[in-house]
Order: structure tokens, then sequence, then C-alpha cells
């Protein structure tokens, strides 16, 4: 048996979906990226516009998991501090919020700040997942983040 069946063997199937979802959700920032070094003008501008939505619509997407953990706790093996709650909901539309400047940018600096934010709202999960009891996505979460991330920072090394 290798590792990866070992470890996938004593996963449920949501979680496997989970990280297959996951993983694939990183593609069009992979893809994206690419294709701003293998491109110029007019259809440059295009993906680098693409990438910066992409990467701030994933934002936003990760702000939302926020409200759904706090909406989730009344039911949570983990018996949350009473200030978790109101973390969670606060934090939850952090990212969307910070994630709308690097729409507006010139898209070098908006590829740049959007990898900064995707870098700050896995520091912040760093901090919550465990305090919810997630703290077992934290390796996935980090690999999606780093990917994401370099992602959005190779695409502003190509403009």
């Amino acid at each position: 048996m290798t590792a990866a069946t070992a470890r996938t063997s004593h996963e449920s199937p949501d979680h496997v979906l989970l990280r297959r979802l996951g993983h694939a959700g990183l593609i069009p920032f992979v893809v994206l990226a690419l294709m701003l070094w293998l491109l110029d003008g007019e259809q440059q501008a295009f993906v680098a516009i693409a990438l910066a939505g992409y990467g701030a619509l994933i934002l936003s997407f990760l702000g939302g998991v926020h409200w759904g953990l706090a909406w989730s706790l009344d039911r949570s093996v983990v018996q949350p501090t009473p200030n978790l709650r109101r973390q969670l909901l606060l934090w939850g539309v952090t990212p969307s919020l910070l994630a709308w400047p690097g729409v507006l940018m010139p898209p070098f600096a908006g590829l740049a700040w959007l990898g900064f934010m995707l870098i700050l709202n896995y520091l912040a999960d760093r901090t919550l997942y465990p305090r919810a009891g997630l703290q077992h996505w934290l390796t996935l979460r980090f690999r999606l983040s780093a990917v994401a991330a370099l992602s959005c920072f190779i695409g502003a090394g190509a403009l």
C-alpha cells in the first residue's frame, strides 16, 4: 500500500472530494499565470484581469467559509471560546474587502496585492481553524494558498 493510498483509505469520501476540488481550484491560477508569460498586449491585459478577478473571488470564498464555521459552532464538538463566533463573522467579511482593491489596482500591483492577501488569509486561518477544531485542514490550506499566492506573484512578474 502506498503512502497516498494509506492516507486516503482513512479519509471519508467527502474529505477526498474536498481535496480534489481544492486542487482543481488551483488550475485557473496556474494556467492564467503561465498565460501572462506567453501572451502580450491586449490578450495579456485580459488574462491579467481574469487572474485578478479569480484571486478576489477565491478570497471572498475563503471569507465565506468563516461565516459557515460561525453558524456551525452550535453543532460543533469543539467548545468555542466566547469571542470565536464574533471573530469568525468579522474575519469572514475581511478577505472580500481586502481583495477589492486588488481588482481596482493596475494589474501588476493588483496581482501582487492579491498574493499578499492570500498569505494573510492563510495566517488568519492558522489562528482561527484550530480554535474551530479544523487544524487538520491547515496542511491543505497551506498548499492551496502557497500555489495561489505564488501564481499571483508570478503573474505580476510577467507584467
